[in-house]
């Protein structure tokens, strides 16, 4: 009977969130050096409706498929519950992500405190509802984000250092731009789910 209503409680909390989740948005970490904030960055992603998250894992620090992820490993200890309801894919290399995203049409951005690339945008005046399928990329603790994923990507989105340090922790960078891209394209997805509903182009 408890199990039961465990069960119900959770399709009922699944069917709850459901219109909130942003359709066709990956969070990708580009070769993360520590595991709490792959958790973290995890988290985020399910906290706030991201659909995925990609990894890129050359050093091979995380098992390959979602299910081993959710056993007893490197993630279980940072971030149970949110492994345990995130889908989550690593990849071997950039290469390999890019090729992954490309194929299935989706377009790279990437994060950082710095401009670079040929576009740049501060986070709070750019539009990430123009695209309709879209990978945020996250660089390393170290090194930040690769120049391969910089070519590969469309726009680079800038976050304003105000403060005497220059960046910030891997994990608190994604939960601020995350939050950003998930509240415009959630408010353009209730824009169009009423316009459909309707059959006819909401006006805001």
């Amino acid at each position: 009977m408890e199990k039961l209503e465990k069960k119900n409680r959770i399709r009922k909390r699944a069917e709850e969130i459901k219109p909130y989740r942003c359709k066709y948005l990956i969070a990708v970490i580009e070769n993360p050096k520590d595991m709490k904030n792959i958790g973290t960055i995890i988290r985020n992603v399910n906290a706030l409706g991201v659909e995925k998250t990609y990894i890129v894992d050359p050093k091979r620090a995380l098992p390959d498929g979602w299910e081993k992820m959710r056993e007893k490993g490197p993630l279980f200890g940072t971030s149970v519950s949110a492994v345990k309801w995130s889908f989550v894919k690593r990849f071997d290399s950039t290469e390999d992500c890019i090729a992954h995203l490309e194929k299935n049409n989706f377009v790279s951005i990437v994060t950082s405190p710095h401009k670079k690339g040929n576009k740049n945008v501060i986070l709070h005046e750019g539009d990430f509802t123009k695209y309709t399928k879209l990978a945020v990329w996250f660089g390393s603790e170290s090194q930040g984000i690769s120049d391969l994923a910089v070519k590969h990507s469309d726009l680079c989105v800038n976050l304003p250092m105000f403060g005497m340090i220059e960046s910030l922790n891997l994990g608190t960078t994604s939960g601020i731009v995350l939050y950003e891209i998930t509240k415009q394209r959630r408010a353009y997805q209730r824009k169009y789910a009423y316009r459909n509903k309707r059959g006819r182009r909401y006006v805001a």
